[in-house]
């Protein structure tokens, strides 16, 4: 992996990471993908599977990939080149995914090789109904949202979160996305950042780190939640720090549909944290064939506007929840599907 680095007490870290698979592996990979069928018939043979495929790749690729998601030191997100690509696509979904009509399925086995050597992708029944594979479509109804239905705003910086009946939202949330590019936007405009919180710390003075670290906030449900379980209306977290751990590893948690400060001071040190975010983000233009694997707790993800035709050419990403493990959720597991959590 190449790599931008920020300086910490400690060393000097990687915050983010590329890799471009050769040629040759692209081709080899992208072959054997397209013999599989739908994963979603048998999930847990179709991720055994993509581990097989994916242990194909070289050593040393391999390695970055599989330490991105064990280590603290490595970078927060990682983008990753020349991936195989379907032949055919048929049109994006109108309404959100997925596409019925899909003839192979190697974006799916791309998204769900790389999820698996990142951890086990799971769902949640508020998140795309449980499903594990999450079609990222614009849909007209939700332009102006602040979900991955949006088009028209931008998507603030935030994590994925997950409501939890505890209280915390911080808690059950994904450890990792994979974000993978079937369709760019028309105008190629869109554009993903990521604002690492070691990056971001950086260039906070401490009165305001002081604030973000101290249970001074409010996170709000998932607009998916809001809209589908709470008929429109916050649901608040307990009080919880936006920024927790120790200065050379630190955790960050943001929701995008809104965090409720509890002080105007807290407000101020909010409103300075999401400028922050926008000083030190990276900026990648997902085009087809490329994926962004994103650690969920290291640092907070955005999407700048862009302009939806809803043609059946619009910009379609494919994306995954992923646990390193599924044992402290455990307590939200449905009876009918070890991944799937209410």
């Amino acid at each position: 992996m190449t790599a931008t680095t920020v300086e910490t007490a400690a060393r000097t870290v990687q915050t983010l990471g590329t890799t471009e698979l050769p040629d040759s592996v692209r081709d080899s990979i992208g072959a054997q993908l397209a013999a599989e069928p739908d994963p979603t018939l048998n999930i847990d043979r179709a991720m055994a599977r993509y581990h097989q495929i994916f242990a194909g790749l070289p050593l040393d690729l391999l390695q970055q990939i599989l330490d991105f998601g064990r280590h603290t030191d490595t970078p927060g997100v990682g983008y990753v080149r020349n991936l195989p690509v379907d032949e055919r696509l048929p049109a994006t979904p109108s309404n959100g995914g997925p596409a019925p009509d899909k003839p192979t399925f190697v974006a799916e086995g791309v998204l769900l090789g790389l999820s698996g050597l990142l951890g086990e992708p799971v769902g949640f029944r508020t998140e795309k109904n449980g499903q594990l594979i999450h079609d990222v479509i614009p849909v007209p109804g939700g332009a102006m949202t602040q979900t991955n239905q949006g088009s028209t705003v931008f998507l603030n910086f935030h994590n994925d979160i997950v409501h939890d009946a505890i209280g915390r939202y911080d808690v059950s949330n994904p450890d990792f996305l994979v974000l993978s590019c079937l369709r760019a936007d028309h105008e190629g405009m869109a554009a993903t950042h990521y604002a690492d919180a070691r990056d971001i710390i950086s260039v906070l003075d401490p009165r305001t780190l002081e604030l973000l670290r101290s249970p001074l906030f409010r996170l709000n449900a998932p607009g998916s939640y809001i809209r589908d379980v709470a008929g429109g209306g916050e649901v608040l977290s307990d009080p919880v720090a936006m920024i927790n751990g120790p200065e050379g590893s630190p955790e960050i948690a943001c929701s995008a549909n809104g965090v409720r400060a509890m002080t105007t001071a807290a407000q101020a040190a909010l409103d300075r944290l999401q400028a922050a975010c926008r000083e030190v983000a990276h900026q990648v233009f997902l085009r087809p064939g490329e994926a962004l694997l994103i650690n969920n707790r290291k640092g907070l993800h955005a999407r700048t506007p862009f302009t939806a035709r809803y043609d059946g050419a619009d910009r379609w990403l494919q994306r995954t929840y992923v646990r390193r493990s599924q044992w402290t959720i455990r307590y939200r597991q449905t009876a009918e599907d070890r991944r799937v959590h209410y």
